[in-house]
């Protein structure tokens, strides 16, 4: 008998990953049909998000969602892995015995059992994480993705001690997945129709120190830009004081690593970096940025920042916001603290009243657009391959190197008839504060 299974997606694009990987290890273990809509699942596969508070809470709405449906006859079994089992799976299964099954990150091991075994009661197969990267079966890519594109992730875990980040004692120390590993996985994705990698991992620049005892992400990309393909390796999550020259070196030197490279900070204050751990100083990131666009002139940088962490004060903040107005970067989020219970920062005092959280942030993200519309303005009259995604009317929808999947922005190519998944160059027409818009060529 087949059974249907059905998977909520939730979280970042590590999770992502976790969760082709379970599908990836059902295919090979038993008759299983995957369906997009979750009201056609008789098993449903809640895959959580447990870093802040709001993904927290959209979790736990998923959870209990489920649940309901598992009441009224819906679906017959109700199984949770992700972040949130892996950091409070306990607590869950005392609170929502209803669900039949919880497991941690590494889920894929274990996931058939938990959804073709028969058990009469709820079971916890969370467990710690292991010292090295499981390898578990290759990825089955769900069937509402975008082919096109996909994240490949080149390592677990983090050894950086940032105060505010729950992250280390959630998916432990940082593992890397062998070169010969990624390869055949980037292979397996490429045959499926990917022309994009996006490589992601906790700490990207960090690949390769546990397993080969240096930084190896440059020879990994080498070892990647040749498989057929692939047009678009693109870097993110790197840490700023893990980016060497030779890294620099590839993204100079390799047509498929696109120049664009996503490098959270956190914070443009010494005092704030310091307190909260991340290593590096303001002067070096200065230095560091104006060393990649020497190498690089068409670099698109993207970072994050992070605003009222505790002792933040009105002086912190103006030094973040003359840093941003200076390094004028490409993209940029910003996010507001999040106490976690665990993190060394949980308990610090100066609390930032929410409300001021609020503001700092929408004043960091009004300063960067005339940034941001500048930067974009440069690309008048300058062409662009663009990877198109989807159709609005006559036109194209899409993404240039400039671009990360669901982050960044898009460029609109007029009266173009362009499918999604196509790769096309055009010719920069206009200039929005995120977007463009373009003519195909």
């Amino acid at each position: 008998m087949t059974t249907k299974v059905g998977l909520v997606q939730l979280g970042c694009a590590k999770n992502q990953v976790d969760g082709e990987e379970m599908l990836g290890a059902l295919a090979g273990g038993g008759q299983v049909q995957f369906v997009a809509d979750k009201a056609d699942a008789d098993v449903l596969i809640v895959n959580t998000c447990g870093f802040i508070n709001s993904a927290k809470e959209e979790s736990i709405a998923a959870i209990l969602d489920a649940v309901k449906r598992k009441q009224r006859g819906q679906i017959s079994k109700v199984i949770v892995t992700g972040c949130l089992a892996q950091r409070y799976g306990e607590d869950l299964a005392r609170e929502i015995p209803e669900v039949d099954a919880f497991l941690g990150i590494e889920s894929g091991p274990k996931i058939t059992s938990a959804v073709f075994g028969d058990r009469p009661r709820q079971i916890n197969l969370v467990e710690g994480v292991a010292e090295k990267y499981p390898l578990v079966p290759l990825r089955r890519l769900r069937a509402t993705a975008t082919p096109w594109t996909a994240y490949l992730k080149i390592s677990e875990g983090c050894d950086h001690t940032c105060t505010f980040c729950a992250i280390p004692g959630i998916r432990g120390k940082h593992r890397s997945k062998p070169v010969e590993r990624l390869v055949q996985e980037a292979t397996q994705l490429a045959q499926s129709g990917a022309r994009e990698l996006n490589l992601v991992a906790q700490d990207t620049t960090a690949y390769g120190m546990d397993l080969y005892g240096r930084l190896a992400l440059p020879e990994l990309l080498r070892a990647l830009a040749p498989i057929e393909g692939i047009e678009w390796l693109r870097l993110l999550y790197c840490y700023p004081t893990m980016v060497r020259q030779p890294l620099i070196d590839v993204l100079h030197e390799l047509p498929q690593v696109i120049p664009y490279i996503d490098m959270p900070l956190q914070h443009g204050d010494d005092a704030m970096l310091k307190a909260m751990k991340r290593g590096g100083s303001v002067e070096q990131y200065k230095r560091l940025f104006g060393k990649m666009r020497e190498a690089l002139p068409d670099l698109a940088l993207r970072t994050t920042f992070l605003v009222g962490f505790p002792g933040e004060t009105d002086a912190h903040f103006e030094s973040l916001l003359s840093f941003v107005t200076q390094m004028r970067f490409d993209r940029l989020g910003v996010f507001t603290y999040s106490a976690e219970e665990g993190t060394p920062a949980f308990d610090l005092p100066g609390a930032v009243p929410p409300k001021v959280m609020r503001e700092r942030r929408d004043r960091l993200m009004a300063a960067q657009q005339p940034i941001s519309l500048e930067n974009n303005a440069c690309w008048i009259g300058r062409s662009l391959d663009v990877l198109i995604e989807s159709r609005r009317g006559e036109d194209a929808v899409g993404r240039s190197f400039r671009d990360a999947p669901e982050i960044d922005g898009e460029v609109v190519v007029n009266h173009c008839d362009a499918r999604p998944g196509d790769m096309i160059p055009v010719r920069v027409t206009q200039a929005q504060a995120y977007d463009l818009a373009a003519e195909a060529l």
